[in-house]
Parts: structure tokens; sequence; C-alpha cells
């Protein structure tokens, strides 16, 4: 895993980061986008460009935040 979008994107889905992903790795869930570990190249475009702050490395993920890493491996495995 790269960068992990997490819960202010839940029910926001601005879709910035789409927007500038230089690799199209970042797909469409129900209630968030999710950043797919194999073919994002970890530019970081999608971090500094979110408008609500929601997309980190997974090495700078808060603690409070490390369920979306679990939700993004989940909705990887099911797609």
């Amino acid at each position: 895993m790269a960068f992990v979008i997490t819960s202010p994107c839940a029910g926001e889905q601005a879709a910035d980061c789409v927007d500038v992903c230089p690799v199209d790795c970042i797909e469409k869930g129900e209630d968030q986008y999710f950043i797919d570990p194999t073919r994002c190249i970890e530019c970081g475009m999608c971090e500094a460009v979110c408008p609500v702050s929601a997309v980190y490395h997974e090495y700078e993920l808060p603690e409070e935040e490390s369920s979306y890493l679990l939700k993004a491996k989940e909705f990887f495995l099911k797609n």
C-alpha cells in the first residue's frame, strides 16, 4: 500500500485526486475513493490536491485512521 484515502473522503468524494493521478490508480468505492497500491507510483499528487486532507502515505497514516488501510485492502481484494 502506498497512499491511503481516509475518513474525510467518506461522503465528500471531491475527486480532485482522480483528476491529477497520472496512472489512473484511484477507484470510486461506495462511499469514498481508494488508491490501488499495485498501480500507484507514489508521486504524491493526490495528497497535494486533496481539498479535505484525506490522503496519507501509509507510513504517515494517523493511528485513528488505520482502519482505512484495512478498508482499502478489502476493497481491492473484492474488486
